[in-house]
């Protein structure tokens, strides 16, 4: 099992960025696939989800209406779409799975320690 995220970099404020977090061992399909982000200093907080069961999303208060996460069955990716991008986004951004999550409620709660499949992080740098 192993998810490999990327699209991080330096952005200006007000600019967009897309995250892809590619899954490879498994059909990302049948799991919850989160993103969380850890600024420095900061704990890690979850950002955004899509579920398994229904395709239902979650996302943050300080993202929504910004981002937008969705799911390439062909590609075995998720994506998420970040645009209005505010100095408060920096950070590295993680995807996670885990494959007895049946909805968002862990990412929602930021519960990271129950995630059990983590990739490297991307970093996210909004600044000009």
């Amino acid at each position: 099992v192993q998810l490999q995220a990327s699209g991080g970099g330096l952005v200006q404020p007000g600019g967009s960025l897309r995250l892809s977090c590619a899954a490879s061992g498994f059909a990302l399909d049948y799991y919850v696939i989160g993103w969380f982000r850890q600024a420095p200093g900061k704990e890690r907080a979850g950002v955004s989800c899509i579920s398994n069961t229904d395709g239902s999303t979650y996302y943050a208060d300080s993202v929504k209406g910004r981002f937008t996460i969705s799911r390439d069955s062909a590609k075995n990716t998720v994506y998420l779409q970040m645009n209005s991008l505010k100095p408060d986004d920096t950070a590295v951004y993680y995807c996670t799975t885990d494959f007895e999550q049946n909805d968002c409620t862990a990412v929602a709660d930021s519960r990271w320690y129950a995630m059990d499949y983590w990739g490297k992080g991307t970093l996210v740098t909004v600044s000009s």
